[in-house]
């Protein structure tokens, strides 16, 4: 008999460990964009992360209901993905329930056009200018024409770049900005200018970072095709800025 009840003991733990291992990580909550020029890459996207989710283990909800950003539902979720969805797309309301959700500590992962900041964006509205200065205090300029080029990973230290390679090609719009915003953030990546026809060369123009003044923010400017998905470098970025953003300790 006490062999028979070790057994059945045996056999509780295994399952219980099962089930504890096909738990999922985290929940992550995308809010993707309805402009006709990202139309194609939100479709493509959709599947790609619907995908990855499964791949490694965490769910993920995709929407472009914006009136879902709120606190009330929010509260479920460990990280937010601003998939091509521009800061002014959203109400005061919603801007301010991601303010929340940010400085709670949890993750945020902004994909390309999240990174459209500058009061040239209705500007009879009042400025969202918090988002500014998380975003690293730079503001956007108008990019150049769509065009293959080459980003270097400056820094492949980081939790979600020890993966990539040192540089990468990719087809884009590099979007520029009125200045580096590296005084204010860690810079990861930045866009080669020498591979490709700038509309206003910065020189110094990263194009992947993270703010460190917060627990998990990352910013990946590159994105607006829907090639990207089939980039093993993209995806790999990706992948891994969400597995960070979503990790548990400091």
């Amino acid at each position: 008999m006490p062999k028979l009840i070790l057994a059945l003991l045996l056999l509780l733990s295994l399952s219980a460990t099962t089930e504890n291992y096909k738990k999922k990580k985290f929940k992550v909550f995308t809010i993707c964009s309805t402009a006709k020029d990202h139309l194609v890459m939100i479709a493509r996207a959709r599947p790609f992360f619907e995908q990855l989710a499964k791949d490694y283990n965490f769910e993920i909800d995709i929407t472009t209901d914006t009136s879902l950003v709120n606190d009330e539902n929010l509260k479920q979720y460990q990280v937010f993905l601003q998939l091509h969805e521009a800061p002014f797309d959203m109400s005061y309301a919603q801007q301010a329930s991601i303010k929340k959700f940010i400085e709670s500590g949890k993750g945020w992962v902004g994909i390309h056009a999240a990174g459209l900041t500058g009061t040239q964006f209705h500007p009879n509205d009042i400025y969202w200018q918090w988002f500014e200065d998380y975003f690293g205090g730079v503001t956007y300029s108008p990019h150049p024409k769509f065009q293959k080029g080459t980003v270097i990973m400056e820094d492949r230290n980081h939790p979600a770049t020890k993966n990539m390679p040192e540089r990468f090609e990719i087809s884009d719009e590099w979007y520029e900005f009125n200045k580096s915003p590296r005084p204010n953030v860690r810079v990861l990546g930045v866009a080669d200018e020498s591979s490709y026809h700038q509309n206003k060369p910065m020189g110094d123009h990263p194009i992947i970072w993270t703010n460190p003044n917060y627990r998990r923010m990352f910013y990946i400017g590159v994105g607006h095709d829907s090639s990207v998905c089939s980039n093993p470098a993209w995806v790999t970025l990706v992948r891994d800025a969400i597995l960070w953003a979503g990790s548990k300790g400091k």
